[in-house]
């Protein structure tokens, strides 16, 4: 294993510790390991917060900011955060309009955030709605889901219920959009290689040299099936044509395409997927109204890439490109 840390029991604390070094606008509570927006609370805004395990960065932790999450919870490495840090955040960023939590769908997460708006309901009178996304189209049920995974929509929901939020939009409204974006948008992903959690010290799982996991979860949990590597446009028509079938995504459609690395993959081969991806929708006459392409929602060091389509319409466009701050995303400032 190597990597750039000091004792692999303390990732979680020193990153966050540079986080709120590299970031002056963003404070971190070390306590309860919550980044929050040093503006914040805002009155009669909705507050938006979200959280999981670490290893995902920048989600979620890189998306807060101004039009996007208030504030964001970190577990340990690909582990849920606790309840007590939930309500901590909650409390942190209620200005009096609500609170929306925003939870990938994974047991811990949906368990703890779900007993966490209980206490904050109970504890101060604090009106909180859930979200959960579940766009994972690879399987129904995997190591830690009933149901599908919560992938690569939650960037984008984070960006787009932010937005709403930052439009002084009630938490009803708010929720809705959310809600709208999870309905609208599936994701599908490969690895091309394991991940290596620092506490383990070697490779979550074995992937011979000449293999890939196709479906495979954003923890290292196995997907659909194992496959010999193939090249990009075999890998782009193996992830897009599953997700286009499922929705399903039809010829006019207007979508966000989003491609999106798993932490081990350099740019330059997520631009030629990207292009593999660009001539799928064209040849099923879908539209491609925006794109994203990075890595966003990471697995450690795993290389790898996934694929998410949300469609998209006039609403959703304007809160997309509405102004975002957050040390991952940020245009129109």
């Amino acid at each position: 294993m190597k990597k750039l840390i000091n004792d692999p029991a303390d990732v979680v604390v020193e990153a966050l510790l540079g986080i709120e070094a590299a970031h002056p606008d963003l404070q971190v509570d070390h306590h309860n390991k919550i980044i929050y927006r040093a503006d914040g609370p805002k009155k009669d805004k909705v507050g938006i917060i979200s959280g999981g395990g670490s290893g995902h960065e920048p989600l979620h932790g890189g998306f807060v900011g101004l039009g996007m999450l208030d504030a964001a919870c970190a577990g340990e490495v690909f582990t849920s955060p606790v309840p007590d840090q939930m309500l901590a955040a909650t409390k942190l960023v209620d200005g009096g309009a609500g609170v929306l939590h925003v939870v990938k769908n994974y047991t811990g997460d949906v368990m703890n955030f779900e007993m966490a708006a209980e206490l904050a309901a109970a504890e101060t009178g604090a009106r909180v709605v859930s979200v959960v996304t579940d766009d994972d189209v690879a399987v129904q049920d995997s190591t830690w889901t009933a149901g599908r995974r919560g992938v690569g929509v939650t960037v984008l929901l984070e960006k787009i219920a932010g937005a709403a939020a930052e439009q002084g939009r009630t938490l009803d409204q708010v929720a809705e959009v959310a809600r709208t974006v999870n309905a609208n948008g599936r994701s599908m992903g490969v690895a091309l290689t394991s991940c290596t959690v620092p506490s383990a010290g070697k490779p979550t799982f074995d992937l011979g040299e000449n293999e890939m996991e196709l479906g495979v979860g954003i923890h290292g949990e196995p997907g659909r099936k194992r496959l010999p590597l193939a090249p990009a446009k075999e890998i782009a028509s193996l992830l897009v044509e599953p997700i286009l079938a499922d929705l399903p995504f039809n010829k006019g459609d207007s979508v966000l395409a989003f491609v999106n690395g798993l932490g081990g993959t350099p740019l330059i081969e997520l631009y030629v997927l990207y292009n593999e991806v660009n001539k799928i929708l064209g040849a099923h006459g879908i539209d491609i109204a925006r794109s994203l392409v990075g890595s966003y929602i990471t697995s450690l060091d795993m290389a790898g890439s996934s694929v998410t389509l949300l469609k998209v319409d006039d609403e959703l466009l304007s809160l997309w490109d509405a102004p975002v701050k957050t040390p991952a995303l940020r245009w129109g400032i």
